[in-house]
């Protein structure tokens, strides 16, 4: 048994410890907004936060989770940079087939919770290796801009 702190809410779950985080997320606890894209931390569709930082959970062991706070995309608006940047994704039209953007959004978010104002070199490594095979980083690029300079919500 595990016990995890998922969005504001206890989860007890009776799986093994070396089970993903991604399938206890979504396969377990039925949050679906976290994608299952390469299962090798390569993608970034899986990304969650993990004590406010974003981690692949896909490779992410459940027991490393137990005792931290695990943040999903479904949460990703109830703080204000989250809703920034949510904003700024449909303000911007960010969105094209839209798989990968929930992990787009919560590395993004993490981002600017670490650094308000980021230069174009900083949101080059905080993305880096969240794919999008649409090709909208221009757009994903813009929106987190605007959601630096948003002073709303």
């Amino acid at each position: 048994m595990v016990t995890l702190r998922v969005n504001g809410k206890a989860h007890t779950v009776d799986v093994p410890p070396d089970m993903p985080l991604l399938w206890v997320l979504r396969d377990v606890i039925g949050l679906t907004g976290t994608k299952f894209g390469c299962g090798a931390a390569l993608c970034g569709a899986c990304t969650v936060h993990l004590d406010g930082r974003p981690i692949r959970s896909c490779v992410t062991p459940v027991a490393a989770a137990a005792g931290k706070t695990v943040t999903t995309i479904e949460a990703a608006g109830e703080g204000p940079t989250g809703r920034r940047v949510q904003q700024a994704w449909l303000d911007l039209e960010v969105v094209q087939c839209g798989y990968c953007q929930s992990g787009q959004i919560m590395a993004a978010a993490a981002l600017l919770a670490t650094k308000p104002h980021p230069t174009d070199a900083d949101i080059d490594a905080a993305m880096a290796g969240n794919i999008c095979r649409c090709g909208t980083y221009p757009r994903i690029r813009a929106a987190i801009k605007q959601a630096a300079l948003s002073k709303g919500a």
